[in-house]
């Protein structure tokens, strides 16, 4: 009797699975190829080659490691060295069991004591790349984890007012331009501090490089995506301020990113506003170009993104004043209407 062919099942992971019977045990042969999977069951099967076992020694931290090294290529300098953190202090409860232990109960647990200490984002980024290292080292594992519930973003945007008492504050200091790149031009404080001389083509702005913390200090790279690599127009007020800029080094920009937050911060104080994030002013850009009805195709052009979802769901907010005038709007008509009935009802009496 022919003996039937495993059929390859193709995994989350991509990768493809064959499930065969030997010596009364279950076992899995996972390769990229569907075909080679096939043949490597086969071959297992009729003893013509032998199970491997090395990987049954591997730890969860053990497999981060190798998963880290094999991205380091690929990956920004920045994702690597925080998949290093997650490996440090984020997986502690289960850094040291061997894969072959591991169970859905092992990472539901880690990720309750995590829960309890971080955020549900930082919970799920770390359970992300958890899924990411068992998908290519333990295929056979699904996770089914329960995550802790989102917490609904809400961005926090500077009012017109306070736009306007921002840019008077930061008028001839060192904090100016960054400021202006950021709230008028949309930057990420990683582009502004990636700014170089060669970055000014005419009367255009290329955005092409960003500055981001790696594992050893600021590692140069580039965009944070294919859409972030932009050119916008250079307003005159802005190239004056870049002119003016000393030229030590390849860099317009001198300061550091901890550097802007601390100096904005103090910004903030001596404007007399709320504090805010640096990263708020992108969006206030955003904000602005939505209460002046540019397309999200040109707004997302600007800003770098690849698709609108991003810039609906944080950036998008219409800012304070505007809401106050919508209100107004809406309460001076229906208020009108109370005149008018309250007017009738007096002729009628």
């Amino acid at each position: 009797m022919k003996t039937k062919l495993p059929t390859p099942q193709r995994l989350p992971s991509g990768t493809w699975r064959c499930q065969i019977t030997v010596n009364g045990r279950r076992v899995s042969v996972v390769d990229e190829d569907p075909g080679v999977a096939q043949a490597k069951a086969v071959a297992l099967r009729a003893g013509l080659v032998e199970e491997k076992k090395k990987r049954s020694t591997l730890t969860v931290g053990g497999a981060i490691d190798r998963y880290i090294e094999s991205k380091d290529a690929v990956l920004s300098p920045s994702t690597i060295a925080g998949y290093k953190r997650i490996r440090q202090y984020s997986l502690q409860p289960i850094i040291d069991v061997r894969l072959s232990d591991l169970t859905q109960e092992h990472v539901q647990r880690a990720m309750n004591q995590l829960a309890k200490i971080r955020s549900p984002k930082t919970v799920r980024n770390v359970h992300f790349l958890l899924s990411a290292v068992l998908a290519e080292y333990k295929p056979d594992m699904i996770l089914r984890t329960t995550m802790p519930q989102r917490v609904r973003y809400e961005a926090s945007i500077p009012s017109d007012e306070e736009i306007g008492q921002l840019i008077s504050t930061a008028a001839g200091t060192e904090m100016e331009l960054p400021l202006l790149l950021a709230i008028w031009m949309g930057l990420r404080v990683s582009e502004i501090i990636g700014l170089t001389w060669d970055s000014i083509e005419g009367d255009m702005l290329h955005i092409k490089a960003a500055i981001v913390d790696g594992e050893h200090g600021p590692v140069k790279k580039g965009t944070k995506s294919y859409s972030g690599n932009r050119k916008i127009r250079l307003p005159d007020y802005l190239r004056q301020l870049i002119d003016a800029q000393p030229k030590r080094n390849e860099f317009i920009v001198q300061l550091s990113r901890q550097a802007i937050s601390g100096r904005f911060k103090t910004l903030c104080r001596r404007a007399g506003v709320p504090h805010f994030r640096f990263h708020d002013l992108r969006h206030a850009n955003a904000s602005v170009m939505l209460a002046l009805g540019v397309p999200d195709k040109y707004a997302m052009e600007r800003m770098g993104h690849a698709t609108s979802g991003m810039l609906k769901m944080v950036y998008q907010h219409t800012m304070r004043t505007k809401q106050d005038a919508v209100s107004d709007a809406v309460d001076s008509y229906f208020s009108q209407k109370l005149h008018t009935v309250s007017h009738t009802k007096q002729v009628g009496a």
